[in-house]
């Protein structure tokens, strides 16, 4: 299960092939029976038609990809959450507080936190060490705020400074997750995360398309750890997250 990736262009730099039929593809070559993702229109220009352009995704590859919607707080934060709360297709939230340049502990966000509490809609955020935004201690305000919210920290800091400061704020707030993908991340950084946080709160992430999902998988699959732990951060902890609305299940995907 990979809970944190993308779909289209970006606007800041180039991507190849960042669609759907590329994810799938890619998806099948590592056995990852499910994919949930956020549009990259969603995130940077138009939450309404990114949001749209997540569905078509889910739509045309049913039971292998699943949606967030993404609530940008400057764009009518109240009707895409409606939207979300009335289309089964969407199985979390994605909100992007570096990009948005608003705070995470910010009063736009307080719907998304209080949606989440009130359902167990658990929600993704960007995080990123020494973001006036989303530097991994704003999450605890959060999550003292809201600790019925399930909040993923996407990256989990991104830096290995970023990720100790992750690491230290989940440990104290058991609504708070851990996700592993980015460019820094390493084995041992996420051996890091299960040695101090405990595996069950440690989420397997690609970042796709701006990470290859097989790097981030190698990752895991690389890192010293039990089978019992490689299995709870690839699927078990997702399946166990994801239950307000659950992720497909794809008993049928073999490894070929």
């Amino acid at each position: 299960m990979d809970v944190h990736a993308h779909l289209g262009p970006y606007s800041l730099f180039h991507i190849p092939d960042p669609d759907a039929v590329t994810m799938v593809d890619v998806m099948d070559r590592t056995g990852t029976e499910v994919t949930v993702l956020s549009a990259n229109r969603a995130i940077q220009q138009d939450a309404h038609l990114g949001n749209s352009q997540a569905l078509a995704a889910v739509d045309a590859h049913p039971g292998r990809i699943a949606a967030y919607a993404v609530i940008n707080p400057w764009q009518d934060p109240k009707r895409e959450l409606e939207r979300l709360a009335g289309d089964e297709r969407f199985v979390g939230i994605k909100v992007h507080p570096t990009l948005h340049r608003y705070p995470v502990t910010g009063a736009r966000y307080a719907a998304v936190w209080a949606f989440a509490e009130e359902t167990g809609c658990p929600v993704v955020s960007h995080s990123e060490h020494r973001s006036a935004y989303d530097a991994p201690p704003l999450f605890e305000a959060v999550a003292e705020k809201y600790p019925r919210a399930s909040v993923i920290l996407g990256h989990a800091g991104i830096t290995p400074a970023g990720v100790d400061e992750a690491i230290e704020a989940a440990v104290r707030h058991e609504s708070l997750w851990l996700e592993v993908c980015g460019s820094q991340m390493t084995g041992p950084l996420i051996m890091g995360m299960i040695e101090r946080v405990g595996g069950h709160r440690v989420l397997f992430g690609s970042d796709f398309p701006f990470i290859d999902q097989r790097m981030s998988l190698g990752r895991v699959v690389c890192a010293p750890l039990t089978e019992s732990q490689r299995q709870d951060v690839l699927s078990g902890n997702a399946r166990r997250l994801f239950r307000w609305r659950p992720l497909p299940e794809n008993e049928g995907l073999t490894d070929e």
